[in-house]
């Protein structure tokens, strides 16, 4: 299956994984509030377990399977708490299961570099399974549970990179960012903010969780900061020089190739509805 897949071209291997990913998740998010915070729980485990991964191959040692525990850890946290099963004074607990990182590394007699490996475990924590805990936050806010909201900031992210990659494919011609990301150019750029204003408009007309303004406020966001977040993985990829951060899905790369937007975006948007909306 893998080989019939990688002799597909890179938009019918990305129009399959569409096809058979998309359902997921939408079905996920829209079943339940606990099945959506399950989907975002193990997205956010394989995507910090391939930051990791990721990190070893430039012979770096970070806390692999602790780090994603504490990161799994506090999105189940976000999630008890949100929907008020626990208090939100937990949210303390997040403290001394993060610190114990300090006391495991000074175990690890074979580490040459257990700061800068301690480092890198908080970045995985930080970068990856917190933004997926404040997506859990996002989706649940006022303590009721909002799947249209979490569906129409997916699909401003995904508007967003498939007019971006249509349009730099066809236009691309002045580059956006050359040093990190060489394919990247402002056509493509515009063409996503495009998209994702077409997709805000429908989602202003359709969607009245938010007030039109709002809808279009949180699709700027998700422009401007999923695109500066897809250059910061690129900018991960190329200090350990490689092209994808993995192969789970097909014609995507890795999950961290994925959801790259998202990791940025997601404090961003949170914040923005926490003060505006």
């Amino acid at each position: 299956m893998r080989q019939r897949l990688a002799e597909m071209s890179n938009l019918r291997q990305r129009i399959i994984a569409a096809v058979l990913g998309v359902p997921i998740i939408l079905l996920a998010i829209w079943y339940d509030d606990w099945s959506f915070a399950l989907l975002f729980i193990v997205i956010s485990a394989l995507t910090q377990l391939e930051f990791y991964r990721l990190l070893g191959l430039d012979g770096n040692q970070p806390l692999t399977a602790y780090g994603t525990a504490v990161g799994c850890f506090i999105c189940l946290l976000a999630y008890l708490i949100e929907t008020d099963i626990i208090d939100f004074d937990n949210y303390f607990l997040i403290c001394p299961a993060a610190s114990m990182i300090f006391l495991i590394k000074l175990y690890k007699k074979k580490d040459m570099k257990p700061f800068s490996n301690i480092g890198f475990t908080f970045l995985g924590i930080i970068y990856v399974a917190v933004p997926f805990a404040l997506l859990i936050v996002m989706a649940l806010r006022g303590g009721t549970y909002h799947p249209t909201l979490v569906v129409g900031c997916l699909l401003l992210m995904w508007a967003s990179d498939i007019g971006a990659y249509f349009a730099g494919t066809k236009f691309g011609r002045r580059k956006l960012f050359e040093r990190v990301s060489p394919k990247k150019s402002w056509e493509g750029s515009v063409g996503g903010a495009l998209a994702s204003a077409g997709v805000a408009l429908g989602l202003a007309i359709y969607a009245p969780v938010l007030q039109p303004w709002q809808w279009y406020s949180v699709g700027a966001i998700i422009v401007v900061t999923g695109t500066y977040g897809d250059l910061v993985e690129s900018l991960f990829k190329r200090s350990i020089a490689i092209k994808d951060s993995g192969t789970s899905i097909p014609g995507h790369g890795g999950f961290l190739d994925r959801f790259d937007g998202l990791l940025l975006a997601a404090p961003f948007i949170i914040t923005f509805l926490k003060l505006f909306a």
